[in-house]
């Protein structure tokens, strides 16, 4: 009876941790297709992506959080979508990246705070635009300058 009650407890803990994983890990690969949008200068798709990242963000189940991590988001909540909505509402790429870059502060907040991946995520950083974004890869490309300055910029922070 107490083997039977510790493996339906072991189970139901472990499909709380992957429902929680899967709930803030679907996240960045929504915030990646968004600067590899502007990295290609495509101010319609960084649009449609920015557009599905917001809700995404408004339909993260709480209950699927720790406190920690529920209180990270939620402090992070409004101001993620708030930039991801500047972005999907405008068709003007410069206003895109310069929203992008308040998306990517705050992003790189709940990144650090929650671990998103399995996989490493580059902080860079472009010097030009005195601005930080996530990648999965530690080659530059750069979203706020696309095909006009593709390689500036570095690698600041690794999360692991």
């Amino acid at each position: 009876m107490v083997a039977l009650f510790a493996t339906v407890f072991t189970q139901s803990n472990f499909a709380q941790d992957n429902t929680k994983k899967s709930q803030l890990s679907t996240l960045l690969p929504l915030y990646y297709d968004i600067k590899n949008a502007l990295v290609k200068d495509d101010a319609a798709t960084a649009s449609a992506k920015a557009g599905l990242f917001s809700k995404a963000v408004k339909a993260t189940d709480m209950k699927t959080l720790s406190e920690s991590e529920m209180n990270t988001f939620m402090s992070l909540q409004n101001k993620l979508t708030s930039a991801a909505d500047k972005i999907s509402s405008s068709k003007d790429i410069q206003k895109q990246r310069d929203n992008f870059a308040a998306l990517s502060l705050d992003f790189y907040t709940l990144a650090k705070a929650v671990k998103l991946s399995d996989n490493p995520v580059y902080e860079a950083y472009c010097p030009m635009k005195k601005s930080y974004w996530l990648s999965s890869d530690a080659a530059i490309k750069n979203p706020y300058y696309g095909k006009a300055m593709l390689t500036c910029g570095s690698i600041t922070d690794t999360l692991k």
